[in-house]
C-alpha cells in the first residue's frame, strides 16, 4: 500500500479534516485558488486554507512545482460537501494555485508528474468519466451527474453532486492524465428550473448554452460573459 503522504512534498498538519472515508471507487477532484501562481506560493494558500478549515489533501503551484499535503489519503479533505467528500477509498481533494478562468494547463506543469504516480498507486483510474470540465463561467451549468461520479477518476470541482463553483475551468485533460485519455463530448449544461424556453443563446467548445426565459430581453454579451 502507498504511503498516505506524497514523499517530497512539505507537510501542514491541518487541524481539522472531513472525516473517515466511507469506501468505493477512488477519485480526485480538481480545485483552482483563483490566485496568481506567479506571485502567490502553494504553502501561503495551503495556510490560508487549514486556518480556514477547509484543507484539501494537496495544495499545489504548477508554476513552480511547490506542493504542500496537509491531510492524508486515508481521510476526506474539507474542500468538499461532508457526505460526498467521503465518498470512495480515497477522494482526493487537489487545490491548484491558479484560476478557472486561465486555466492552469496553459502554463508549466511542474511536479505534475509526481502527483500523478502517486494518485496511480492509490487506484485512482486515468479517466475523467464527466468529460472535460467546461471553461467559466459556463462551467456554473455543467451537469453533475451522480452515476459518473459513482466511476471514480478525475474530476473538475464543477462537476461534483452538489458543487457550485467553476473550477478548474476548462483544462486540457490530456495535459493531466496523459495523451491517450480519451475525449468524451462535452454534456449539454441542465436548464435551470422555470427556463423551460431554452432558446439558443450561444454555443462555445459544441456546447448550447440555455437561453433566458421566453420573453425576456437577453443581456448584451459583454455584459454577461
Amino acid at each position: 500500500m502507498a504511503e498516505a503522504w506524497l514523499s517530497g512534498a512539505r507537510r501542514i498538519n491541518a487541524s481539522a479534516d472531513g472525516g473517515a472515508m466511507k469506501g468505493g471507487a477512488p477519485r480526485a477532484v480538481w480545485f483552482t485558488s483563483g490566485t496568481d501562481p506567479r506571485i502567490v506560493s502553494a504553502r501561503s494558500a495551503a495556510q490560508s486554507l487549514a486556518r480556514a478549515e477547509r484543507a484539501p489533501h494537496l495544495v499545489w503551484n504548477p508554476y513552480v512545482g511547490e506542493i504542500v499535503q496537509l491531510v492524508p489519503m486515508t481521510r476526506a479533505g474539507g474542500l468538499l460537501d461532508e457526505l460526498v467528500g467521503r465518498e470512495g477509498r480515497v477522494c482526493v481533494q487537489i487545490m491548484v494555485v491558479g484560476s478557472s478562468r486561465d486555466p492552469f494547463t496553459n502554463g508549466p506543469l511542474e511536479s505534475l508528474d509526481s502527483i500523478m504516480a502517486w494518485l496511480d498507486a492509490w487506484g485512482v483510474a486515468r479517466r475523467w468519466p464527466a468529460g472535460p470540465p467546461l471553461p467559466s463561467p459556463q462551467a456554473y451549468h455543467s451537469p453533475r451527474n451522480r452515476r459518473q461520479w459513482a466511476r471514480g477518476g478525475h474530476f473538475g470541482y464543477s462537476q461534483v453532486p452538489g458543487a457550485g463553483g467553476p473550477d478548474p475551468g476548462g483544462i486540457d485533460i490530456r495535459k493531466i492524465t496523459g495523451p491517450e485519455t480519451p475525449v468524451a463530448e462535452i454534456p449539454r449544461p441542465r436548464v435551470p428550473p422555470g427556463d423551460g424556453a431554452g432558446v439558443t443563446v450561444l454555443t462555445t467548445r459544441g456546447l448550447t448554452l440555455p437561453g433566458p426565459p421566453a420573453g425576456a430581453t437577453p443581456e448584451p454579451a459583454s455584459s454577461r460573459f
